[in-house]
């Protein structure tokens, strides 16, 4: 899971780079991206933040 995480954030950060060059910042795509980009973001650090608690 953690690997496909990693796969989708760099993927969607390399979207939100692309766009930044294209359209205005608040260009609703622009949005749209950068809010996945958050979601998958929280995602990875709650599946990380989980492992390391269940490590112990």
């Amino acid at each position: 899971m953690e690997i496909r995480l990693l796969k989708r954030i760099e993927r969607l950060r390399k979207e939100l780079y692309k766009f930044e060059r294209e359209r205005k910042l608040i260009d609703p795509e622009v949005v749209r991206v950068s809010q996945q980009l958050d979601t998958v973001l929280n995602l990875y650090y709650t599946y990380n933040r989980y492992q390391q608690l269940s490590f112990w």
